[in-house]
């Protein structure tokens, strides 16, 4: 074991985190200092943490409220990428893993640790977001990954070893799903999703009704932009955290964000999980619905690559890179383009951009009418096509003139 003093724990008050106070303790004579990231999961999940970090031994605990900064710095930056990871999952556990980790660090540099500790699985994603950041913003401070190190294999063995120590818990030998959530989304994975023939039962889900249960009719409403940046709902200006509640809130009434994705993990294996990101959905569709409107088609493909990489570099938890900040800045000067007006349609889980416009519009009823104008003359077409075709024209001359 290496020596640790002082090590800070990303505690979540679960069973896992739990047991590794106590075994932290016990393997490395180490003083445990318990910090909780508030990223928006709830108040039942931060309700009494401190305490019952305290119960399981620690020295301390800090509760972090990490939100706005989550928002602000994270979520809506990479909104403007346009990122979505393999087609379909808007990176909820990703993007929050760069604050929580940052947060960490700053408050062991602050309290004199000479070592973090995390209690990700060594099959998961997580575990490589967490140290990368670590690396790249305190590389002198020691690493302790208790999975990779300790001989638990259950969820019953957690339990013996916390009861063998007093530690209290509320936690028991059957856990259906394993689940994940931030004020972005939530994720669920394990029980009957770890068999990708069986279909997510309504259990699994927690936010969203079914598009069965939806309302029968469809909701309207108005998300307003500036420089990609989302200012107003419904013409009221709003702040960030209660623009996600509110657009959680009415995403999940009418059925919409729920994906069901097998993913390429990060550690080479595939993984089942269903997502659930309502608001997240919302803002998705109507950025990319301004963005038809306002960005023309060399521009907009330049977007769409860089949406491409910017979510597998979230995926990765490559953030503290320069890579990221030259994505970003790409992205960032674009939207400086995306201010307007987008109207959704919702109706039974799925979202449509009913009305949309921009000051910044490209798009001309005079260029693109059907009825009569003075502003395109159709014959200067035949030149274009020619021009655009002429590297086909001479290739089929050649094959004709080899017979």
């Amino acid at each position: 074991m290496m020596s640790i003093k002082k090590v800070v724990l990303a505690y979540s008050g679960g069973l896992d985190t739990s047991a590794i106070v106590p075994w932290l303790k016990d393997n490395y004579n180490c003083e445990v200092i318990a910090f909780v990231a508030n990223v928006g999961q709830g108040d039942e999940e931060l309700e009494g943490v401190e305490q019952k970090a305290i119960n399981s031994g620690a020295s301390s605990c800090y509760v972090v409220d990490l939100r706005e900064e989550l928002l602000k710095e994270v979520i809506y930056p990479t909104l403007k990428t346009g990122a979505v990871y393999e087609g379909q999952y808007l990176l909820g556990t990703s993007m929050a893993r760069p604050v929580i980790a940052r947060a960490q660090v700053n408050l062991a540099l602050e309290l004199g640790a000479d070592a973090l500790c995390h209690g990700c699985t060594g099959k998961g994603n997580d575990q490589v977001r967490f140290e990368a950041a670590f690396a790249a913003l305190a590389p002198q401070l020691k690493v302790i990954a208790p999975w990779r190190e300790w001989n638990f294999t259950s969820r019953q063995s957690l339990l013996d070893y916390l009861a063998e120590k007093n530690v209290p818990t509320t936690a028991s030998a059957t856990k259906i799903y394993s689940r994940d959530a931030n004020l972005w989304h939530i994720s669920h994975e394990g029980g009957e999703l770890e068999d990708p023939w069986c279909e997510p039962t309504e259990q699994v889900w927690m936010w969203t009704k079914s598009p069965e249960q939806a309302p029968d009719k469809a909701t309207y409403i108005e998300l307003s932009f500036a420089q990609g940046e989302l200012s107003h709902i419904d013409g009221k200006e709003v702040d960030p955290i209660t623009a996600i509640a509110q657009l959680n809130a009415v995403g999940s009434e009418n059925g919409v964000g729920r994906i069901d994705i097998v993913e390429n993990r990060l550690v080479g294996m595939k993984s089942r999980g269903c997502y659930e990101t309502p608001g997240g959905t919302l803002l998705m569709a109507a950025i990319k619905g301004l963005e038809a409107l306002v960005y023309d088609r060399a521009s907009l493909k330049y977007r769409e690559q860089v949406g491409l990489e910017f979510a597998q570099l979230v995926y990765d938890g490559r953030w503290f890179t320069p890579l990221k900040d030259s994505l970003l800045a790409s992205a960032t000067s674009l939207a400086q383009e995306l201010t307007g007006d987008v109207v959704l349609k919702l109706y039974k889980g799925n979202v449509t951009v009913a009305k949309r416009r921009s000051p910044n519009s490209l798009y001309s009823e005079a260029f693109a009418t059907f009825e009569d104008d003075d502003v395109y003359d159709q014959k200067d077409a035949a030149g274009f096509i020619r021009l655009f075709s002429l590297a086909s024209r001479i290739k089929a001359l050649h094959q004709q003139q080899k017979g």
